[in-house]
């Protein structure tokens, strides 16, 4: 009996020992596959890269390749405005022919106020400086008290004939009241005097003032229609763009062109009509001092004058 007890402890002792290895093994076995499998391609024999191949080249086609035809519209040169398009001539001459209607009425009527300018310094002119002229000539011959002959300059005529009308007039009436009277006569004949002189400088003043801004609608309008050739050439090149604007600004141009000769003339005709008015008042003081003496020594001659008109 104790035999048998003996042999069965040690069969457990065995079986206890055995049990866990195989277990152990049991549980091993699938991370020892899985090495395997991975590193089986690692362990494989590397073979060397086989030599290149030289490729054949294929063989030449013997009939001619077609070319492919032209895209209408496609071309390099498509984008390039047509020469004839393009005016070569950019003088003013031919500015002007190439012209808007509307930029060329502007420039008509900018041509007109600079000849009508010119033509009234010639014309005023003449005018005004013999008008000075014969102030001076009548305020020298006012101061002399020289005789009434056709000679005299007419502003000097005038005046002695508006005093004997007033002294005509006056006969018989206090003399304080007829120097009043003939001062109020005098000063109204200068003031007519100076009017008729002064007569159509105005024109210079308008032509002036308005040729700039005609010319700038001019060049507002050139420009417009530059900006609408320019989108239908659909380009923005200098050679297409230049002639359009150059025909626009030549109306700015031709207005100070014609406002500033206006101005300048203007301006000199505004200093001899300011001479000539003063040169009026100096002559009716210079009659008017004649007359009172006379008046006060009562040798004026109240002698009715032949009617004179003061225009």
């Amino acid at each position: 009996m104790p035999m048998e007890i003996t042999v069965t402890r040690r069969l457990a002792c065995r079986a206890a020992t055995v049990f866990p290895l195989a277990l152990g093994l049991m549980l091993a076995q699938p991370a020892l596959s899985l090495a395997q499998t991975t590193a089986g391609p690692a362990s494989a024999t590397i073979t060397p890269p086989a030599a290149p191949v030289a490729a054949t080249p294929a063989p030449t086609p013997s009939a001619p390749a077609t070319a492919l035809p032209a895209i209408t519209g496609m071309t390099a040169t498509a984008a390039t405005p047509d020469a004839a398009a393009v005016p070569s001539d950019l003088s003013v001459k031919a500015l002007i022919g190439h012209a808007d209607r509307i930029v060329k009425g502007v420039l008509l009527l900018l041509f007109l106020a600079s000849v009508l300018t010119w033509t009234m310094l010639l014309g005023k002119g003449i005018e005004l400086w013999t008008a000075c002229r014969g102030i001076t000539r009548g305020l020298r011959l006012a101061e002399s008290d020289a005789p009434d002959t056709a000679s005299l300059p007419r502003p000097l005529l005038l005046m002695r004939h508006a005093v004997k009308a007033e002294l005509a007039a006056s006969e018989g009436t206090a003399v304080t009241g007829t120097k009043d009277r003939l001062d109020s006569r005098l000063r109204r004949l200068e003031m007519r005097l100076a009017r008729r002189i002064q007569r159509g400088t105005g024109i210079l003043a308008t032509i002036g003032a308005v040729s700039p801004f005609i010319g700038l609608f001019g060049t507002v309008w050139g420009i417009m229609n530059s900006f609408v050739g320019i989108a239908k050439l659909h380009t923005t090149n200098l050679a297409v763009v230049a002639p359009g604007i150059a025909e626009a600004l030549l109306a700015t141009a031709a207005g100070l062109v014609a406002a500033i000769p206006a101005v300048v003339i203007y301006n000199i005709f505004a200093r001899w009509v300011g001479a000539y008015r003063h040169g009026l008042g100096d002559l009716g003081e210079i009659v008017l001092r004649h007359t009172g003496r006379k008046l006060d020594r009562g040798t004026a001659l109240p002698a009715r004058p032949r009617p004179m008109a003061a225009e």
